[in-house]
């Protein structure tokens, strides 16, 4: 292909001078380069979230496949692939300068098949013992690593100022496979079972679409040789108290969304255990796919809102909200109704997904405008280097909150028998991050009158 608006292509599907805030080469060819990269960087993550998800679902399932584990082993085989994800998504944000965005994808995508078959393998035998169960729990934090590289191969194709929209879209195109999980799996178990479960069919029903998916990113994606970063670029970062401050932002928003899509299903089989002991694989493990849905389809338009509003302004009203609905919840649980506990929580989820598109818009802003390499005329280039490290290292940070809210949950019911205490806890939080956010982005926004930018 002949290069347009400067832009050189390699071999390798490599593109040299790639330059998205260039107008005429952004309108001329960047745009079309970019959507398709950001298509199949979507479709590459949505894999990731299932798989990253999947044990969410397969848990509730086990006692019908003959499995016989208690509460504190079922919360860790839910959180113990937040853990792993968290932490992998560190390394990964170094994948994509160091190997490209395209051939990271490529690898990364092709990594999902060890735990699917793994899982397809452990639990196909009740005597498998846990701690296997466990460890091949923890490879599905695979799909969580994902999320890190994804998201910082994007923020180079994208200008500032369609950041917002492009990072929103790819992240909820991610978040919608803990729903699309929550939803196929219960289905594709039970649907040639006759009064049990085929779990091993939770993981096999994955390989092909992944295999299709590594094929398109061979095939349709691109390597910038813009996309430049390195180790001395994230320990920059770490230094940078914004990245500190976004992270326990992000906790809030992001990990809230995972921890609670991870523990929706046992939390409605807890506390309506006649209802969804009538209904297990209808209300127990299909309505669960809703919360991770609506919080989905959120997030791109909290980042579009953000865009016009001020990721800031959005930041603090979903974590308004988050509280708000929070408390509501807990004082209408003595009512025992399904419908309206249900209800609330899917507002929960639409709250935090708001919340992830606004907090994710915020960060390559802040990094531009108000970081100290920014402060101290950095050039763009390497202002965009630190927030694409910044991103990886932030969204790390944040899926810790998948791992911390279920085994919150597990404390707080082996400690008083009741998950209220441990909500009670998330609404502080809310509220305490909350004032961290106005105090840092909207009280000196204010100061300097450009209240909104952020």
């Amino acid at each position: 292909m002949a290069p347009t608006a400067g832009l050189e292509h390699r071999p390798g599907r490599w593109i040299a001078n790639w330059d998205a805030e260039n107008t005429h080469q952004w309108e001329t060819e960047g745009r079309s380069i970019a959507k398709r990269n950001l298509s199949w960087s979507i479709f590459a993550e949505f894999l990731g979230f299932v798989v990253w998800q999947l044990w969410s679902i397969v848990v509730v399932q086990l006692p019908a496949a003959g499995f016989r584990f208690d509460t504190n082993q079922i919360f860790w085989l839910i959180s113990i692939p937040s853990l792993v994800g968290a932490t992998l998504r560190i390394p990964y944000t170094f994948m994509v300068p160091r190997f490209g965005g395209r051939n990271w994808t490529i690898v990364s995508a092709l990594l999902l098949l060890i735990p699917t078959t793994g899982l397809a393998i452990c639990v196909s035998n009740p005597a498998t013992p846990f701690g296997v169960m466990l460890l091949v729990a923890a490879l599905a934090g695979f799909g969580g690593g994902n999320f890190a590289s994804s998201m910082a191969n994007i923020t180079f194709f994208y200008p500032a100022r369609e950041k917002g929209w492009a990072l929103g879209l790819n992240a909820a195109g991610g978040n919608l496979g803990a729903a699309v999980a929550q939803l196929i799996v219960p289905i594709a178990v039970t649907l040639l079972a006759a009064g049990t479960v085929n779990l091993p069919i939770a993981g096999l029903i994955w390989i092909p679409l992944i295999v299709v998916a590594a094929f398109g990113a061979y095939r349709y994606m691109n390597n910038l040789t813009s996309a430049k970063g390195d180790v001395a670029g994230s320990l920059a970062a770490l230094k940078e108290p914004h990245l500190w401050v976004m992270a326990f932002l992000y906790i809030g928003t992001f990990g809230s969304f995972i921890g609670f899509a991870g523990v929706f299903p046992k939390l409605i089989k807890d506390y309506f255990p006649a209802f969804s002991s009538i209904h297990v694989g209808a209300v127990a493990l299909s309505l669960a796919f809703l919360g991770p849905l609506v919080g989905s389809l959120a997030r791109p338009y909290g980042g579009r809102m953000a865009d016009r509003m001020g990721g800031a302004r959005m930041t603090i009203t979903s974590f308004a909200a988050m509280a708000i609905v929070t408390l509501t919840m807990i004082w209408t649980l003595p009512l025992k109704n399904f419908w309206l506990f249900l209800t609330l929580f899917l507002v929960l989820f639409v709250a935090s997904g708001f919340g992830n598109g606004a907090t994710y818009r915020m960060i390559p802003v802040i990094f531009a405008t108000s970081s100290r390499a920014a402060r101290t005329g950095a050039s763009t280039a390497a202002t965009a280097r630190l927030a694409a490290s910044s991103l990886g290292l932030i969204s790390a940070i944040g899926a810790y909150g998948g791992f911390v809210i279920p085994q919150v949950l597990n404390a707080s019911t082996t400690v008083s028998g009741s998950y209220t205490p441990a909500f009670y806890g998330f609404v502080g939080a809310y509220i305490l991050m909350l004032a961290v956010c106005w105090a840092c982005y909207i009280r000196p926004a204010r100061k300097r009158n450009t209240i909104g930018h952020i």
